[in-house]
């Protein structure tokens, strides 16, 4: 199969007015291929058949529905490694990275799948005899997903699979950048009997496929992967229809490094690996590092040859560490918010500059000096570049970690149980990881504050985002 088509109710189709969308490999800025691209159109056909999908599939229950999901996490194992290839090639995300992108799939599914089955309700007890008050938890109907590039396979997943679960069908609008990994996606579900109609995945111009998303009263709620900018417009148009809204809004995560952290350099040469992953564009990228002045300069040595030493390339090939950016924009960009830290103060240790030849490549970058005051500071880079700051005391840290709009995900590393939860408690953020790169798993809820967004998605909190509760009121029982 190219999954090169549209899914709409269970038929893969191409764009209503023949559109189509010219993927480019941002390692050799050759097309790869062309995909359909759609409009508003082809949302509408989607949300028309989502919404002639729902009660069926309400109806067919959490136990049935769960096999479903069951054998789709069977297919996606089994694919996920001629899959790898097709995400690694569209994203320029390293193969051994894509690959594992793909076998994180099943477990979302299977949890979700699950997870469903014990979601019952509750009797509260009436405050006058003879009533009773029950409550129950119903789907909230068409919900629309609308993905980013970075993830493209975890960032569809991980909501449809928890919607899916709850009875609700979906309309997924994937990143033109990557809709082949939503295809392939979708393709699983679908062979694993998944009902025509119940997921639908379209491609194409993102305002007018989003704005029918808003303005369809069938559509119930909407899920959002993306920058803050387009996820305040989605709330302004969700205001006026009254549309429910998850957004995951990204991040600018801060790395709070103690000076009693038990193996340093293995933390350091641990943060290499995790900041570098997927170029850097992962939205609970470890960004700022905040080190303590007794221990930085070793961290720094670390670091720096650690960063020295990866391997900048070819994303199919497998020995490469860190492929190329998305596209030339980002790239550009990245250049920009560095040229703009070292006007500020900071000075390049490491990296510094886009790499020559073809592909959207950035020498993976470390940064020091004054960079407090800085744009890196303030903003997401999403990007390969590493600024080090050293501090002194853990309020000025703290301090300096929570003065920044976003609130995903922080991190600190120490060997001290009180500093931990301490200074955990004290982040703004909607995740902590606490001697811990990865803070993302199917059972535990994924999300931020602040700009980060709202509601959660993953664990059981994520499936109730796909629910609504309703309360009945008995009386005259005596």
């Amino acid at each position: 199969m190219e999954y090169d088509a549209m899914l709409i109710n269970g038929r893969w189709t191409g764009a209503s007015s023949a559109g189509v969308w010219v993927l480019i490999n941002p390692a050799t800025e050759e097309p790869i291929g062309e995909v359909a691209f759609g409009d508003r159109t082809d949302a509408e056909a989607a949300i028309d058949a989502a919404s002639g999908a729902l009660e069926g599939w309400k109806a067919m229950g959490p136990y049935k529905r769960a096999r479903i999901l069951e054998d789709a996490a069977d297919l996606l194992s089994s694919r996920a490694g001629d899959l790898g290839a097709l995400t690694s090639e569209e994203s320029g995300k390293p193969l051994g990275q894509a690959i594992a992108e793909w076998k994180s799939a099943p477990s979302y599914l299977r949890f979700a799948a699950e997870e469903a089955k014990r979601i019952g309700g509750r009797i509260i007890p009436a405050s006058a005899p003879g009533k009773r008050i029950e409550v129950t938890y119903h789907p909230v109907g068409v919900v629309g997903v609308i993905a980013a590039w970075n993830f493209p396979v975890y960032n569809v997943n991980r909501s449809v699979s928890s919607a899916l679960a709850a009875g609700c069908t979906v309309v997924a609008r994937p990143s033109e950048y990557t809709p082949r990994s939503a295809f392939a996606y979708a393709a699983a579900l679908h062979d694993a009997g998944v009902p025509a109609g119940v997921l639908n995945v379209i491609n194409g111009d993102p305002e007018s496929m989003a704005q029918a998303m808003l303005d369809d009263p069938r559509v119930r709620k909407i899920q959002f992967t993306g920058s803050a900018r387009v996820g305040k417009l989605l709330m302004d148009g969700a205001s006026k229809t009254v549309t429910q809204l998850s957004l995951e809004l990204g991040g600018n995560a801060p790395v709070i490094v103690m000076p009693d952290v038990r193996d340093l350099e293995a933390v350091a040469a641990s943060a290499v690996t995790a900041k570098y992953r997927n170029s850097g564009q992962v939205c609970i990228s470890p960004q700022r590092f905040f080190v303590h002045e007794s221990i930085v300069q070793r961290f720094s040595e670390v670091v720096k040859a650690g960063s020295s030493a990866l391997s900048v390339g070819d994303p199919m090939d497998t020995t490469t560490d860190v492929g190329p950016l998305i596209n030339a924009t980002q790239r550009d960009r990245v250049e920009a918010l560095v040229g703009a830290a070292v006007d500020g103060g900071a000075n390049v240790d490491i990296g510094g500059r886009r790499m020559d030849g073809v592909g959207f490549f950035y020498e993976p970058t470390v940064l020091s000096g004054d960079i407090a005051e800085t744009v890196v500071m303030r903003e997401e880079i999403f990007g390969p570049v590493l600024p080090i700051i050293p501090f002194s005391d853990i309020d000025s840290a703290v301090d300096l970690a929570n003065n920044v709009e976003h609130g995903l995900t922080g991190f600190v590393w120490t060997s001290d149980l009180g500093t931990a939860i301490s200074v955990a408690d004290r982040l703004e953020y909607g995740m902590v990881g606490i001697n811990d790169w990865y803070p993302v798993t199917a059972q535990a809820p994924f999300g931020g504050v602040k700009q980060s967004g709202i509601g959660r998605e993953s664990g059981t909190e994520g499936l109730m985002e796909y629910l609504e509760p309703k309360t009945r009121f008995y009386g005259g029982l005596v």
